[in-house]
């Protein structure tokens, strides 16, 4: 993770020089200096996050030249074979949408709708062995 906390590092040094010749040269113009800022204020926290995860764990197998394809290998989990929820979670998300335009009874529908397919996607096989 050394590699990406410098890369976003980068990333994170050029929206702020970026921002800093934006604020000169358009007069504080509001936009596009909030812009840049949050650009570099969410590219600082993910150079932060793999910083103090390369710190935490040390070196990933990718990270080093002799490592090993099996230590990056894990146990592989259990995939669903078949399920109407991702189905009943479209629909929903479709009838919200169509509700924004023809009314909040459609929308409040198609949100019900929407949160029984997510809840159903979420807890289908909780009590697999």
């Amino acid at each position: 993770m050394k590699t990406e906390a410098v890369l976003f590092a980068g990333v994170a040094g050029f929206f702020l020089a970026t921002g800093a010749v934006y604020v000169w040269l358009s007069g504080r113009e509001p936009a596009g200096t909030a812009a840049l800022t949050v650009s570099f204020l969410m590219a600082s926290l993910v150079a932060f996050f793999f910083t103090v995860n390369y710190r935490r764990r040390g070196a990933r197998p990718e990270d080093r030249k002799k490592a090993d394809i099996a230590e990056r290998a894990g146990p592989l989990d259990f995939f669903p074979p078949r399920s109407a929820y991702p189905a009943l979670t479209a629909l929903g998300a479709a009838l919200a949408a169509l509700g924004i335009v023809f009314g909040l009874w459609l929308f409040i529908i198609g949100f019900g709708v929407l949160a029984a397919g997510v809840g159903g996607m979420s807890f289908q096989y909780v009590q697999r062995d």
